[in-house]
């Protein structure tokens, strides 16, 4: 199996609580997509066709993280760069 750089991780806050998850690899953002995604809409849809073509070499990495990018919004994620300090904490 190739390595595929997804390049730097993206962190989001995940949940009411203030959850923050890191997403760092790209087989973990399909798995996340695939099994603990919080909507089923079309922007998770085309963000999982991204991921996989990306995975297989016949889709570029800075497509598949746009959009996965989107699908998170989308999902109601915030990124962690925009919450302040105090009020998130990392999944454990």
């Amino acid at each position: 199996m190739i390595e595929i750089n997804w390049g730097s991780p993206l962190c989001f806050v995940v949940s009411p609580e203030g959850d923050v998850q890191k997403f760092s690899t790209i087989e973990q953002v399909r798995y996340w997509l695939r099994k603990r995604w919080p909507v089923s809409d079309d922007t998770r849809a085309t963000a999982l066709t991204k991921i996989e073509a990306a995975m297989d070499c016949i889709g570029s990495v800075g497509a598949a993280r746009r959009a996965f990018i989107a699908a998170a919004r989308s999902a109601g994620f915030v990124p962690e760069s925009l919450v302040t300090q105090s009020h998130r904490r990392p999944i454990t």
